[in-house]
């Protein structure tokens, strides 16, 4: 019976998948900047909505009012950041990211390094933000916010000189989650016995978190060859691997952390075999910032 349940949500998983994914490279490819704008605004004011039980929310007035809050935070940001104006043209021809782009990427990517702090000592640490809907809250804002923000940084990337090169970079981003989410899973049924986070998460194993790891890294190694990458490059491309994996596990823990102090299973069901859309973009809202501030640091 187990067998065929988890037969049956992997297919839901997969048929989902294979629906989604073409939607949401179609967005990235064909929406202009403004209507990417309004459709990333779109998808975090559902991540919003799915938040609310996560700060305990029992009635919809409160969770629209964290939707409308979470939402007039990122037209804030938009107003004073514009799409367009996100990357600056310098004396030298060279773009160079708005100022602000790269505080709200750098506080975004601090927080990611801190939910490490709180995951390792979970539930020791809990009693605080667990008794304080704010501070949950405030999780929500840093999570949501720089995650709209770090997709229009990486689609605008030298938008003027290749109109498709933030597309790339878009698809790098989820060729990488995406590899190691799937490496993670089968390595995880297949050897998975350790338990990576038990206290948080007791499905997740170290050896699922390794063949995520490795997964990722051998798809780097195969788009250097197929692309004819220096060895400089394919070396640097996995070690940019290894940190995007390693780093969206942290966004997939959060979640599972945020839920099981909610006494929640899913943030939502509004995707038959993954739940919520915070289900499916839990990775993507923790790797999106710091690939984003990987890309202004060093290029690509």
């Amino acid at each position: 019976m187990n067998f065929k349940k988890e037969a049956r949500l992997l297919k839901q998983r997969i048929i989902t998948a294979v629906i989604l994914a073409p939607i949401a490279i179609a967005a990235i490819f064909f929406l202009s900047l403004p209507w990417l704008a309004a459709a990333l605004l779109f998808v975090m004011a559902i991540g919003a909505w799915e938040w609310g039980p996560l700060m305990g929310f029992d009635n919809k007035r409160r969770r629209i009012a964290f939707v409308l809050g979470i939402s007039a935070a990122i037209v804030a940001l938009w107003m004073v950041l514009p799409p367009e104006q996100i990357w600056l043209q310098s004396a030298d021809s060279e773009d160079t990211l708005n100022p602000i782009a790269i505080w709200v990427l750098s506080i975004a990517s601090i927080w990611w390094l801190f939910t490490i702090v709180l995951i390792f000592n979970y539930p020791n640490f809990s009693d605080f933000w667990a008794k304080h809907r704010s501070v949950r809250g405030l999780f929500g804002l840093f999570i949501l916010v720089p995650t709209w923000l770090a997709f229009l940084v990486l689609r605008s990337a030298d938008i003027n000189v290749d109109e498709f090169h933030g597309t790339r970079l878009l698809l790098l981003l989820f060729m990488l989650v995406w590899s190691a989410d799937i490496g993670a899973y089968f390595a995880g049924k297949r050897f998975g016995k350790r338990k990576l986070m038990p206290n948080v998460s007791p499905g997740k194993t170290l050896e699922g978190f390794f063949g995520g790891n490795v997964s990722a890294a051998i798809a780097m190694v195969i788009m250097g060859l197929i692309f004819d990458w220096q060895s400089q490059q394919i070396i640097m491309a996995v070690v940019l691997a290894l940190l995007i994996s390693t780093v969206s596990v942290l966004g997939d823990l959060t979640e599972s952390m945020l839920k099981r102090q909610a006494g929640v299973k899913d943030s939502g069901s509004i995707l038959p075999g993954h739940g919520g859309v915070l289900d499916r973009i839990d990775s993507l809202t923790a790797t999106a910032p710091v690939f984003a501030l990987c890309y202004v640091m060093f290029g690509w």
